[in-house]
């Protein structure tokens, strides 16, 4: 079996691609960083088997040449486009346009591009599955999330579409919208995520509801109930109650997270090297 997946540097998709090298697949990993897509494939079962593609999936040109690198070595069974991005947005503020333009970039744009060299090599070998990562928060505007949110939601409405394209093609569609999930781009986030998992048991979950042709599922389940739930509230009973929920930290807010938790770390790095020198020169 060939799994290519997006954004298989890190959180979901590293655990992706830990599951399926585990069950014996030769594993395709796509994402931008070339040093940490190598560490993947180096933490998988026979590295050697797996290739990587570096590209960025918001430029066209990169994304085609990567997928044609892939069809090269043969059709992929399984294509995962799981490559996104989160950050908060405010519309009332300028500065934030940006990052609403590369949330929906990264999460619905590349997805789509990512899908489209597949399909045709799937048509004509008879089959083959093409799965898109949403959200639960694609299901509700969530405030201080809208482009998130409306990138989540169109994901969920555009591969609802082209599953009804594809019937009796052999190629399935399945949209997998996961709930709080423990990765780098949950990290920041200041407010409770209930039923919270670690990615390798998402990506186990994942790979049940793949195999199956699942065509759309809540990862863990009791999000979809709760998502359910929150579906059926009525507006003015929804706004109320979300109206001061916590919001996600917008692009600055994020970066100047990120840089003091940088200097916390390199804190942390210089104490344990000094530690580590006194002790050494200390020593007999």
């Amino acid at each position: 079996m060939r799994v290519l997946i997006t954004g298989a540097s890190s959180g979901i998709g590293a655990a992706l691609a830990r599951a399926y090298a585990a069950q014996g697949a030769q594993v395709y990993l796509l994402a931008r960083r070339a040093a940490a897509l190598e560490a993947v494939r180096q933490s998988l079962p026979e590295p050697n088997r797996h290739q990587i593609f570096v590209a960025d999936v918001t430029v066209a040109a990169s994304l085609q040449q990567a997928a044609q690198a892939c069809l090269s070595t043969g059709v992929p069974d399984i294509v995962i486009a799981n490559a996104g991005v989160s950050v908060g947005t405010l519309t009332e503020y300028a500065d934030d346009l940006q990052a609403t333009e590369e949330v929906i970039q990264t999460n619905l744009l590349a997805l789509i591009r990512t899908f489209q060299p597949f399909i045709q090599p799937m048509k004509a070998r008879g089959g083959g599955t093409l799965v898109s990562i949403a959200s639960v928060a694609g299901i509700r505007g969530l405030p201080g999330a809208g482009a998130y949110s409306a990138a989540k939601a169109a994901v969920i409405a555009y591969t609802e579409s082209l599953r009804v394209e594809l019937r009796g093609s052999g190629i399935e569609v399945v949209t997998l919208a996961p709930g709080y999930i423990r990765t780098p781009m949950t990290a920041h986030n200041p407010y409770p995520m209930p039923f919270m998992l670690d990615a390798d048991e998402f990506a186990r979950r994942a790979q049940r509801e793949i195999a199956r042709g699942t065509s759309y599922t809540v990862i863990p389940w009791q999000m979809g109930v709760v998502a359910k739930g929150l579906r059926l509230l009525p507006n003015w009973l929804y706004d109320r109650l979300f109206q001061h929920a916590g919001r996600k930290p917008r692009a600055h807010e994020l970066a100047a997270y990120q840089t003091h938790a940088q200097a916390h770390t390199n804190s942390h790095t210089n104490n344990q090297a000094n530690s580590g020198a006194a002790a050494h020169h200390d020593a007999p």
